[in-house]
């Protein structure tokens, strides 16, 4: 299986044309939160209507998979928290797999968690992953916007602003992917990566950049690799070895990218 990971788009639509053309080469498309920008000039509701019109277009192309990130939340849920309620409405209804579901893809089992804004939803994801650690599966990847604390993939110079709930969550449960976002600084920063290994567990946090095309992650589940992409060059890791760092950075492409 080969898919993209991006993340942290924040309504920047030469981006999303760049995802779209190129979705067809990819068994599964990972949009890893942030689709919004509520720092941005457009009307929230104009937002989520452009969004679940480039979604309904991705989902023609290939396999679409998407979480929720903070600046998609737009309402309160039954528990007096932070909700997208767009995204666990709107785009639910296309079919198009998102937070609280999972999939399995070629015997890959897809959690996709939601972005949690207290204690209450955060318990509620907990449950979500014990639920799905208890299902059959080949390999297990989880779909969440904010990586694990303590990590390079969450760090901002000096500063981490990682998920201490996710870093506890991995310890217990190993899954083998976690495809995040929300720091968008830390694949450029000195102390900060694209990637991390936690135990068994592989993470990635693909970033954020300006410009036509955003920053990815191609994985392909066969040959066992993950390639970054960015302004910045671009940087690969096999799956079956260790993490060494500094990662190497390409100065060709493997044969199976081109």
């Amino acid at each position: 299986m080969r898919f993209l990971l991006v993340s942290d788009l924040h309504y920047a639509l030469k981006q999303y044309d760049w995802v779209h053309r190129v979705a067809s080469r990819f068994d599964l498309v990972v949009i890893a939160g942030d689709h919004l920008d509520i720092a941005g000039t457009a009307d929230l509701r104009a937002q989520v209507s452009v969004m679940v019109a480039y979604f309904r277009r991705l989902q023609a192309k290939t396999r679409l998979i998407l979480c929720s990130g903070n600046h998609d939340l737009d309402a309160s849920n039954a528990l007096g928290e932070k909700t997208a309620r767009w995204i666990d409405t709107k785009v639910r209804r296309m079919g198009i797999p998102t937070a609280w579901d999972s999939c399995s893809v070629g015997g890959v089992l897809f959690t996709i968690c939601p972005w949690w804004d207290g204690p209450k939803t955060q318990a509620l994801v907990g449950e979500q992953l014990a639920r799905d650690a208890q299902q059959e599966k080949d390999a297990w990847v989880w779909v969440y916007h904010a990586p694990p604390d303590a990590s390079p993939t969450s760090r901002v110079g000096a500063k981490d602003f990682g998920d201490p709930a996710l870093r506890a969550w991995i310890g217990q449960y190993r899954p083998d992917l976690v495809l995040c976002g929300h720091i968008h600084q830390s694949p450029f920063r000195q102390d900060g990566s694209w990637v991390d290994r936690i135990g068994s567990t592989w993470v990635f946090n693909a970033g954020r950049q300006i410009g036509d095309y955003p920053t990815h992650v191609i994985f392909d589940t066969g040959e066992r690799m993950a390639v970054w992409f960015s302004i910045a060059g671009v940087e690969a890791i096999r799956l079956d070895e260790p993490l060494s760092r500094p990662v190497p950075e390409l100065t060709e492409l493997p044969a199976w990218l081109t």
